[in-house]
């Protein structure tokens, strides 16, 4: 059984930091990546591994105060998030994708966690 598992949410005050967890198991993914879907609006790209060669993507807004990290041998991605803004709450999510499509592109990516929820206080 394919599972993705995300932790590590929370309740942070702006400017703080969090870091996410998301644990895979039952396989191995090409590219791991992170969405965020905030009240109202669409799901939206934050961030995405490839394995190999190990390569990152950033979504632009978000460059710079978001890394995105992966150990292989607890197939397990982290999302670590500086500097946070009330902008970025929302349910983050986790995904994996088997195959190489668009990082960016929900679509690519063939199993999802369940979300988990970082809200940020102003």
């Amino acid at each position: 059984q394919v599972q993705l598992v995300e932790s590590g949410g929370g309740l942070v005050q702006a400017g703080g930091s969090l870091r996410l967890s998301c644990a895979a198991s039952g396989r191995t993914f090409s590219i791991m990546g992170w969405f965020r879907q905030a009240p109202g609006k669409e799901r939206e790209f934050v961030t995405a591994i490839i394995e190999s060669p190990a390569t990152t993507y950033y979504a632009d807004s978000l460059k710079g105060r978001f890394t995105i990290s992966r150990d292989n041998a607890k197939n397990t991605v982290y999302l670590q998030m500086n500097s946070l803004k009330p902008e970025d709450t929302a349910v983050y999510y986790c995904a994996g994708a088997l195959g190489y499509g668009s990082v960016r592109f929900p679509g690519s990516y063939d199993y999802w966690g369940q979300g988990t929820q970082v809200t940020v206080s102003s």
